[in-house]
């Protein structure tokens, strides 16, 4: 087994807390349970809501895409997005604390300072592009998958904080973005593939 060794500036670190990584394990579940039990939008649903054949994955679509564009906002450094990554995560742990105390009596704890992977200069384009479009296109969106696709964004931001699958997961997406902004750079704006 060989060791990769990374530099320090190719990482952000953040803190999660135990209850916000539980927040956002609650949200996701919540949403695939309702997926789940509404059959997805696929037609085959039972009468009155349930479950049944039919669940239909487009319908998982917007919460997808809304988990990526949370990772994508934590993995940028500073600006607008990793300002509001960083608020969200605030936010997810102190409610998720709030509401471990309320039900349990018990504080949460850090989870991990964990140092999830930073957006680099080529990534940043893809990312740019990205939001930029979203901000264009908002008055399209149906108000339904607008509200999937926040929940996927602050999903997004409380579980690739850790160390685990989730960590695997986020690391895959940002060094995805980070190859094909180096690829639009590369190929698309200079003419050159290598």
């Amino acid at each position: 087994m060989s060791t990769v060794t990374l530099a320090a500036g190719q990482y952000t670190t953040t803190t999660i807390s135990t209850a916000g990584f539980t927040f956002g394990l609650a949200l996701l579940g919540t949403e695939l349970w309702r997926w789940h039990k509404s059959g997805g939008g696929g037609g085959g649903a039972a009468p009155g809501g349930g479950g049944g054949g039919g669940k239909d994955p487009k319908a998982l679509l917007p919460l997808g895409f809304g988990i990526v564009c949370g990772i994508l906002m934590i993995a940028c450094p500073a600006g607008l997005l990793g300002t509001l990554a960083n608020f969200l995560r605030w936010g997810g742990n102190g409610i998720g604390d709030v509401s471990m105390k309320w039900l349990t009596g018990t504080p949460s704890q850090t989870l991990g300072t964990a140092a999830t992977p930073r957006i680099d200069q080529h990534g940043a384009i893809v990312v740019a592009a990205l939001f930029v479009a979203l901000i264009l296109m908002r008055k399209s969106f149906a108000k339904i998958p607008k509200g999937k696709w926040w929940k996927g964004v602050l999903i997004g931001v409380l579980l690739c904080v850790s160390t685990g699958t989730a960590a695997l997961v986020a690391q895959q997406i940002v060094e995805g973005a980070n190859g094909i902004g180096s690829f639009a750079i590369g190929g698309l704006a200079k003419g050159t593939l290598a």
